[in-house]
C-alpha cells in the first residue's frame, strides 16, 4: 500500500476573507475538506480547464488552489460554484 501524499497548505488573505464570509457550518465543511487534502486523503479535486489551477469540491463550494514544489498547496479562493469558474 502506498503512503498518502501530505501537503503543506497555505491560504491567501483573499481566501481567508472568502472563508469568513461563509456561514459557520459551511466554513467548517470547507476547512474539513482542506484538512483532508493536507492529510493525503481522497478528495474530489480536478484541474480547471485552460489554466494551472485546480478545484476542490466541497458541496456547493469550490476551493481554487495551485500546487507547488516541495508538497505545497496554495489556496487561492473559496467561492460558490456559480462564481468559482469566472475569470
Amino acid at each position: 500500500m502506498t503512503e498518502p501524499v501530505l501537503w503543506r497548505v497555505e491560504i491567501t488573505a483573499r481566501a481567508e476573507r472568502d472563508l469568513l464570509r461563509l456561514d459557520e457550518v459551511t466554513r467548517k465543511r470547507v476547512r474539513q475538506g482542506i484538512d483532508r487534502l493536507a492529510q493525503g486523503e481522497t478528495v474530489d479535486i480536478r484541474k480547471i480547464v485552460g489554466g494551472d489551477e485546480y478545484r476542490l469540491r466541497v458541496g456547493d463550494y469550490r476551493v481554487r488552489l495551485s500546487f507547488h514544489p516541495e508538497q505545497r498547496a496554495l489556496i487561492i479562493r473559496v467561492l460558490h460554484r456559480r462564481e468559482a469558474y469566472r475569470r
